[in-house]
């Protein structure tokens, strides 16, 4: 199995976000934040219009929602 990231956009980090209980808090310009409550934790989303979001930031969000690339693979 690959540990590759496939390319995705803001709206697939969304998708995954909700399914592991992430809700809205709030947008400032263009980035989205989603709060988790069971352990405060909170992603920063750029909403940037149909671009895929960068790899690294993509890292970054995964670890920020304690979720590995497969556990994030499985979910989209």
């Amino acid at each position: 199995m690959t540990s590759r990231l496939p390319a995705v956009t803001a709206r697939d980090v969304i998708r995954v976000a909700r399914k592991v209980d992430f809700v809205f808090d709030r947008q400032k310009g263009s980035h989205a934040v989603y709060y988790r409550e069971k352990d405060k934790a909170r992603i920063v989303v750029p909403m940037h219009a149909r671009k895929t979001i960068k790899l690294k930031t993509l890292v970054g969000i995964l670890e920020d929602m304690g979720l590995s690339k497969e556990e994030f693979r499985e979910l989209l």
